[in-house]
């Protein structure tokens, strides 16, 4: 029998920290440099003990891989897109990685209607844009940033990462010849946009800190240098660039968490100057869009700003007519409770995506049966008879669409692609997610439940179950939390999930402050100097999921991931007797530490969602009282698990580390506390579909141990 590996056991080096007169000294500092052979071997000793303590888990983490496997149509295939001469879409084949994206011709400019999709067969002129197969061969890593076809259709631009730390190579192939350029563009942000005439491509770069913060115009096969459009100098904002919707104007936008801009130019004059729609005014969100209304260009604005002394919190959409930005006129007013999230503009119609009774909603004005500018009246919510669904406009890549591509799913209803006529409001059903093995919808069901916090405020909890779940006795539970930058858990559907559920378990999602399920304010109330009622919404939810008899404390688990591993981490120094387990994935769990480091990765663009706490003793002070790292204590921790990966540079890999060597120093229960650290991945962890199976299996085979379900099916 092989000898027992045990826990690691980090070792000690005292580092002071001073701020306002608050003298910290961290042990477990020193783990930061994860070019320190040291700091590689502990990682990887808390890997051994990982597979150690895990290892009689292995047979079930088979079992949920072949469900999820089973469940899964390897070979399959994407509703095509139109866009410009060609049907976009993507094909997966059975043991491959990753998707191929393809396209096909379309057969005449009144050519609305997809092709039909047979999964493995090709359709007619079909050729391949992108495999990613082919360009992540030799690579442990693989992720692709943007895959963008000129207007024309002849050139691609697409961007990728073989390190997981986000930063892209930018390479251009002639799809008409499959040449591949020589332009290679080292270090840069995901995405890339095509002027017009495809000449030039527009991309942004990163600062030392890895914030977006210039935006560089390349001329397509020229040796010349890069010219710079725009540059952000305030740390607080990121900048990116797209186009509108008819694609008649490039849109530079400058974003803080609370603040931001939008500067257009002609799509015609792609070397000209950005010209500010509505300036930067402190505290005001907006974006901008491109309309075109009883024959008159206007830009559509949905912002947060004021309107006779009122701020519309929850947001409201004006017009501005193009070259006029002085002449701006209300087009939808804001109301409370109804959060707008976005207007999408067509030739025929205006798509309002709102949320309302913490669910996203739809609403279309056909411009067609409007005279002038439509009413508030004249947007009409698109309906669905499943109470706790999700709906949003789908791949809808043509300006002048005579249809609307939506998209349905809920919490047991797999996703559903469908073509909205909007005149006549008939719906054509393009594509239902398949989940093979004979699932049924009707065997599961989904509730809303509301918790009660401590201060009064009613916190909604959705609950998703076989419907011939034992009611009698508490059941296994996994709740699910986030609760930060306005972030909604919104209904959706879940093949891996099914592997919890025909074993007995809840499924719980708490739509607690922070998020932006209720709206504005939801997620007002849950940052900065009130972000603790994020952790004690959680709490209050899993006491009445507890005392309302759906679970017990020796049932419950807890799971967040990144900024809900914060939620999680200061959930278990609260209440750690309320939990059996917690799973916190890529944790950002040293809050404190990382937020008073302005060299750090994006610290200072979070200072608006976190208070800033370098400058501010207030915010030190609050910070400090909850940071997860900061309040380990001697107490009888749950079992947890944490997972990170090393090249991650949005939670850096030493939060978890350090929290972890803390927890187990600290805790006084004999439950586990586990490190699992991906050597070869970024913050979402390992790439390729079967190596993600593989991952889902490796957590849900622990959750299900640390719920008390069983590991057969029933």
């Amino acid at each position: 029998m092989a000898d027992r590996v045990a826990p690691p056991v980090a070792k000690k080096v005292p580092t002071p920290r001073v701020h306002h007169g608050d003298v910290v000294v961290d042990d477990y500092e020193w783990m930061r440099d994860k070019e320190d052979p040291e700091v590689i071997a502990y990682l990887e000793a808390q890997n051994a003990f990982v597979e150690q303590e895990t290892a009689h888990l292995a047979q079930l983490r088979r079992d949920i891989f072949g469900e999820i496997k089973s469940r899964v149509q390897e070979t399959d295939m994407s509703v095509p897109t139109r866009s410009g001469r060609f049907w976009y879409f993507t094909r997966t084949t059975e043991g491959q990685q990753y998707a191929v994206s393809c396209r096909c011709p379309i057969a005449s400019p009144d050519d609305w209607a997809p092709p039909e999709v047979t999964p493995g067969v090709a359709l007619p002129g079909e050729e391949i844009v992108f495999d990613a197969n082919a360009e992540a061969r030799g690579h442990d890593f693989f992720s692709l940033g943007a895959t963008s076809v000129s207007h024309d259709g002849d050139w691609l631009a697409y961007s990728t990462d073989v390190k997981g730390d986000e930063r892209y190579t930018l390479r251009i192939r002639n799809l008409v010849t499959g040449e591949l350029l020589p332009d290679t563009i080292a270090g840069i942000a995901a995405g890339a946009t095509w002027s017009r005439d495809a000449r030039y491509v527009f991309y942004s770069t990163v600062d030392d800190a890895w914030r977006p913060d210039t935006v560089w115009r390349h001329e397509v096969g020229s040796a010349e240098p890069d010219v710079q459009v725009f540059h952000e100098p305030d740390e607080r904002y990121w900048v990116g660039i797209g186009t509108t919707q008819s694609e008649d104007y490039l849109v530079l936008s400058v974003g803080s968490k609370v603040t931001s801009e939008a500067l257009v130019l002609s799509a015609d004059d792609p070397t000209g100057e950005f010209v500010s729609v509505a300036g930067r005014t402190d505290g005001v969100d907006y974006s901008v869009e491109h309309a075109r209304i009883a024959g008159q260009d206007w830009f559509v604005i949905v912002h947060n700003g004021e309107r006779d002394g009122v701020k519309a919190i929850d947001f409201a959409v004006d017009l501005v007519p193009v070259g006029d930005f002085g002449a701006r006129r209300e087009l939808i007013p804001h109301r409370p409770g109804r959060r707008i999230e976005d207007v999408d503009c067509f030739r025929d119609y205006l798509v309002l995506s709102y949320r309302a009774d913490a669910l996203p909603r739809l609403a279309i004005a056909d411009l067609r049966r409007v005279d002038g500018i439509p009413a508030p009246d004249d947007f009409v919510e698109v309906t669905f008879t499943q109470e706790l669904r999700s709906a949003g406009l789908g791949a809808n890549a043509e300006w002048d669409t005579p249809r609307l591509r939506i998209v349905y799913t809920s919490y047991v209803d797999p996703a559903e692609v469908f073509d909205l006529d909007v005149a006549t409001g008939e719906r054509t059903l393009l594509r239902r997610q398949p989940v093979l093995g004979g699932y049924d919808p009707d065997d599961y069901t989904a509730v809303r439940e509301w918790a009660v916090a401590g201060d009064g405020t009613r916190v909604p909890v959705s609950l998703v179950f076989r419907r011939d779940l034992d009611r009698s006795a508490p059941a296994p539970m996994l709740l699910y939390g986030y609760g930060s930058y306005e972030t909604c858990l919104d209904p959706g559907f879940s093949v891996a999930r099914l592997s919890m559920l025909d074993r007995g378990m809840v499924m719980a999602f708490a739509h607690v402050r922070g998020g932006g399920e209720m709206g504005r304010l939801w997620y007002e109330n849950g940052k900065t100097l009130s972000k603790k009622n994020t952790f004690t919404d959680f709490i209050d939810v899993a006491r009445h999921l507890i005392d309302t008899g759906w679970t017990s404390p020796d049932h419950l688990v807890a799971e967040g991931g990144s900024a809900g591993g914060l939620l999680v981490g200061a959930v278990v120094n609260l209440a750690p007797e309320l939990f059996n387990g917690v799973l916190a994935a890529v944790p950002f769990v040293d809050a404190l530490t990382s937020i008073l480091d302005p060299s750090l990765p994006l610290t200072v663009i979070e200072w608006d969602e976190w208070g800033d706490p370098l400058h501010d003793p207030e915010v030190y002070a609050y910070m400090k009282s909850y940071s997860p790292y900061e309040n380990v204590a001697p107490r009888p921790y749950p079992a947890i698990l944490a997972e990170n990966s090393l090249h991650d540079t949005r939670v850096l890999f030493v939060e978890a580390a350090k929290w972890v060597a803390r927890l187990q120093e600290c805790t006084t229960s004999e439950n586990p506390v586990l490190l699992k650290t991906e050597m070869t991945a970024g913050h979402g962890g390992v790439s390729g579909r079967y190596k993600q199976w593989e991952e889902t299996a490796f957590e849900l085979a622990w959750i299900l141990q640390q719920s008390g379900a069983p590991a057969g099916r029933g």
